[in-house]
């Protein structure tokens, strides 16, 4: 497994793959690697005949009274990992890397990146964005592989490649769960034991809204109640949103139908964790 640390390097290794005919997939990610952080590595060697993961804490999409700095960092376990897997290489930026000295060019996708969790983190999407476009045009794959758990950010992601035509297909992979039930996330390990418990509620709640649409309901307002319901048995949880929303605009849809995206976000203790489901 390679070590990539430049941009210049990561496009010469992606561009031997494209000489000789083979395809190339990007996994791009923040690190503190987790079961679901593998499973679209999996998904990417099955469909690509080499695969980068890209390992860069970003700075632009934290906010300033956000996590940046206790961020968790686990390069050498998640190199680890990711040779278990067979992952070819790994791009591991500097920061100075990504943003040159004196850059003032950002993506931002108008609209998107001020709903549901852009909302509560002004100029989160923007950081994604950009840095997601950076390493697309860095790493150039046919392929890229994201979680559904961060529905939004795809939805932001998907019009991006859109509007400017990058010749990449994003594909999304499932939400990897705990056995309880909780969504897999880098910042599950911030939890104390009993906030552990207490974000089962997320599941939960989403668990509830789920049952609701297979009795034929499909009022978005009856279904945020009943999520709301189930939050109310945590009351030390603090609910940022729950939003039933069309999943390509991340616009409020009255009626629930097939692709409608219902979608949460909380606060358990400090650490805000999001989930989601997709309405069959």
């Amino acid at each position: 497994m390679q070590i990539i640390q430049t941009v210049a390097e990561l496009r010469a290794w992606s561009r031997e793959f494209h000489r000789s005919g083979k395809t190339v997939g990007l996994v791009p990610t923040m690190g503190a690697l987790h079961e679901g952080h593998l499973s679209l590595v999996r998904t990417a060697k099955a469909a690509c005949d080499g695969v980068a993961v890209s390992i860069f804490v970003n700075p632009t999409q934290f906010g300033p009274n956000e996590d940046f700095a206790l961020y968790p960092r686990t390069f050498d376990a998640d190199c680890t990992l990711l040779k278990a897997e067979g992952v070819n290489a790994v791009f591991a930026p500097a920061p100075e890397e990504i943003y040159q000295s004196g850059a003032s060019t950002f993506v931002e996708v108008a609209g998107l990146s001020d709903r549901l969790d852009g909302a509560s983190r002004p100029g989160h999407f923007r950081g994604v964005a950009t840095v997601v476009a950076k390493l697309l045009i860095a790493a150039e794959p046919g392929r890229a592989f994201f979680g559904q758990k961060d529905a939004a950010q795809v939805a932001v992601l998907r019009r991006m490649t859109a509007d400017l035509g990058l010749p990449v297909e994003l594909v999304i992979c499932p939400i990897v769960r705990e056995r309880d039930g909780l969504a897999m996330s880098s910042r599950n390990r911030y939890l104390s034991a009993a906030e552990r418990r207490q974000a089962l509620v997320l599941h939960r709640a989403l668990n509830a809204v789920d049952a609701l649409v297979a009795t034929g309901e499909r009022s978005s307002e009856a279904l945020i109640a009943a999520a709301h319901a189930n939050f109310a048995t945590e009351p030390s949880v603090r609910v940022d949103y729950i939003a039933a929303v069309d999943w390509a605009t991340l616009e409020p849809v009255q009626e629930a139908r097939p692709g409608t995206l219902i979608a949460v976000a909380a606060f358990v203790g400090t650490t805000r964790l999001i989930d989601n489901l997709v309405v069959e």
